[in-house]
């Protein structure tokens, strides 16, 4: 099931590919990440990450400039936003270490958008004001951005809920084996030792 939402949201990435870089990754114990962009002078861009499993649900993040100044960095987050705007022209890279785990590996969901998203076709090369229709089809266009965006972030809440559901129910399967286990125990010891209670005494011949 989380490999299908997996699936679902590279999809997502694949749409919005043009203006962003949407996708999630797995990263290992005492693992290390890093990914670039590169980014002109005077462009907004934002990042977005969330752990959708492992662990305490943490990653330690740092975004650098081109010239590996520290923008933003931030130590076991769950989940966050920071958006800035670029000061320099060049490669910026953003990094998630789980350097601090040693046996829980974690997958992470990241987005990344640069720039504003480009006009649609025609309606931005309008001089005049937009007709009723064209500001419609632009509305239109906005709300279903949105709606991507609302539909990735549930399918990364499903995704989170359904592993804590399973890990959950691990730990009551094992909790059930355990206590199962101890009241067999407890049960032979105790027909044991009524057993050796009423069993018949032989005196020892001398």
């Amino acid at each position: 099931m989380i490999s299908s939402l997996i699936s679902l949201l590279v999809l997502c990435s694949a749409i919005l590919g043009i203006y962003a870089s949407e996708l999630t990754f797995e990263l290992p114990d005492n693992g290390k990440e890093c990914f670039y962009e590169e980014i002109k002078a005077n462009t907004t861009a934002t990042l977005e990450f969330q752990v959708v499993t492992g662990g305490q649900y943490d990653v330690d993040v740092t975004l650098l400039d081109s010239r590996q100044n520290v923008l933003y960095k931030q130590q076991k987050m769950q989940f966050d936003s920071h958006t800035f705007t670029a000061q320099h022209t060049g490669v910026y890279s953003v990094c998630f270490s789980n350097e601090f785990s040693t046996f829980s590996h974690k997958l992470v969901y990241m987005d990344f958008q640069v720039g504003e998203e480009e006009p649609l076709p025609g309606v931005g090369e309008h001089v005049t004001a937009l007709t009723q229709m064209e500001t419609s089809t632009v509305d239109t266009h906005k709300y279903l951005n949105l709606i991507i965006d609302l539909q990735t972030h549930h399918r990364l809440r499903e995704a989170q809920s359904q592993k804590r559901a399973e890990d959950l129910n691990e730990r009551v399967l094992i909790w059930s084996i355990l206590e199962t286990v101890s009241v067999i125990i407890i049960a032979a010891s105790q027909t044991f030792m009524l057993k050796s209670f009423f069993s018949e005494k032989r005196p020892v011949g001398r």
